[in-house]
């Protein structure tokens, strides 16, 4: 089945969405703050959550925009763009991750879907 929207529809809704501030963030933000985590700071990486006495960061990963193998359904238009993107996304995640630990930080990736399961 196509999308119902129209290429303008679909590139506004598409454009609404949130990479700061997301619901999976804020629902994970009281707990993490008890815990001694910093929401969002600016460091390397940008991570959702940091604590830098114990030099551990921690991302919210979402299900589509990072690919994951349980959840992620490919649009059934533009496939070749929205493949691409969600690709480079999860090399950078991989360079990220990759980076912070050689510098050593503890990193942690949590699924939306795992937050999702909280509730």
């Amino acid at each position: 089945m196509g999308d119902t929207l129209t290429k303008a529809q679909r590139s506004y809704c598409m454009s609404r969405i949130r990479s700061r501030n997301t619901k999976p963030e804020i629902q994970l933000k009281p707990t993490m703050k008890t815990l001694g985590f910093v929401y969002q700071p600016k460091m390397y990486g940008s991570p959702d959550f940091a604590n830098k006495k114990l030099k551990i960061v921690v991302f919210v990963d979402g299900c589509f925009w990072h690919g994951c193998r349980k959840h992620f359904k490919a649009p059934q238009t533009n496939k070749v763009f929205w493949l691409n993107k969600i690709n480079k996304n999860i090399d950078r995640d991989k360079e990220i991750s990759r980076t912070l630990k050689r510098k050593g930080w503890g990193v942690i990736r949590v699924w939306e879907h795992n937050l999702t399961k909280l509730k």
